[in-house]
Parts: C-alpha cells; structure tokens; sequence
C-alpha cells in the first residue's frame, strides 16, 4: 500500500541515507498482511518488515529506522550525541503519539474496508469505533496548531537538524489527505516548513 504511512517513513528514511533495497508490497485493504505468507514472516502481521540477508526480521518502523542508522551514519537522522539522541527521540515520540497516532485512529475507524480491522495485524478482528475515529481528528488538529507554533522559531521539528520527527510528521500530514484533512492556509509556519520537507527528493518515494 504505497501511501501506508509506516511503511513510507522507512522508506524515506531509507532514501536519504541512500540505501536500495527490495520492496514488495501488500494491499492492507485485501489483508494481504494478514495472508499465510506473509505470516510466516511475520506473525504479528504489521508492516513494514525489514528482512535483513542472515534471515533475521525487523518491524516497528523506529527500530528498522535504528538499525539502519546503526549501520549506515551518515547523514544522521537519530542524533550525534547523547542530548541530540535524547531530544529528537522525545520530539519523535510527540509527533507520534501527538499526531500520528491519533490520525491512524480517525482513518482506521472510518474507512469501511476497515470496519473488522480497527486494530493493525493479529488478532484481526477488532470493530471499527466511530467515536475514535472522531477524537483522533480532533487530537490531530491540535496537533498541527501546536506543530505551527513550534516552528515559529526554528526550521525543522528538532531545531536546525532534518530527523526522524520531520519524516514521522511528512507522512502523517500527508495520509491527513485521504481523510480530506489540510494544512490550514493561515498556519504559515507548518506550511512552510512542508513545502521544504516535501521537496526533498526521498519525499518523493
């Protein structure tokens, strides 16, 4: 599914490190996460998965992103240090729990495909809650007014420094879409900082 948000923050992170890798993709709408095969590799049934050459499998987004950042320095996109590593971790974890979480809720609990799987991978049977579905727009939308306020004074989400927070708030803003939601015009800020965030050529996969 090529706008899935977890799958794609990895994929842009994988971009801008400038790493290639094979890419198979599932219809999360058809449950093709959820098929025998795909369960085999993974039993949770979540994307993305990385499996690395020796067999061993990775997901959760932010460990692939860990390893691949373990393995690969450079450029950096987790931290150089122990106040950068612990600073952009905790904006990493706003953005998510914040924004991109709550937004993942409005459209899990809303689109009709959905209605059985309100809850990603295994167990799959998990009845959609309107009410989630509405909170989670709420919570969002306080979200971007507080993302334009904090980047009033600085150009990415952890200062001066593109990371994994920019990536995490690129894809949630942009999955916004498919719910119809949109960066407001009158939040300059925001707006500013997407169009530089969004012209980046890994924002681009």
């Amino acid at each position: 599914m090529q706008m899935a948000p977890n799958p794609r923050r990895v994929r842009i992170f994988l971009a801008e490190k400038g790493i290639e890798v094979e890419h198979i993709d599932l219809n999360l709408r058809e449950g093709e996460n959820l098929n025998e095969d795909f369960l085999k590799i993974n039993p949770r049934g979540v994307i993305p998965t990385l499996v690395l050459d020796d067999g061993n499998c990775l997901d959760e987004t932010v460990a692939i992103c860990r390893y691949l950042e373990e393995t690969h320095p450079e450029p950096n996109l987790l931290g150089t240090d122990a106040l950068s590593k612990a600073q952009i971790e905790a904006c990493q974890r706003h953005v998510e729990f914040d924004g991109f979480q709550p937004l993942l809720d409005a459209f899990r609990n809303t689109v009709p495909a959905f209605a059985k799987r309100g809850v990603p991978g295994l167990p799959a049977e998990y009845d959609a809650i309107p009410e989630l579905a509405e909170r989670g727009q709420r919570r969002y939308t306080l979200f971007i007014k507080n993302l334009n306020a904090l980047l009033a004074n600085q150009k990415y989400i952890v200062d001066e420094n593109f990371s994994i927070a920019d990536i995490t708030a690129l894809c949630a803003i942009d999955f916004a879409k498919l719910l119809k939601i949109e960066l407001p015009e009158d939040y300059e800020h925001a707006r500013r900082w997407y169009e530089d965030v969004s012209s980046r050529p890994s924002a681009a996969v």
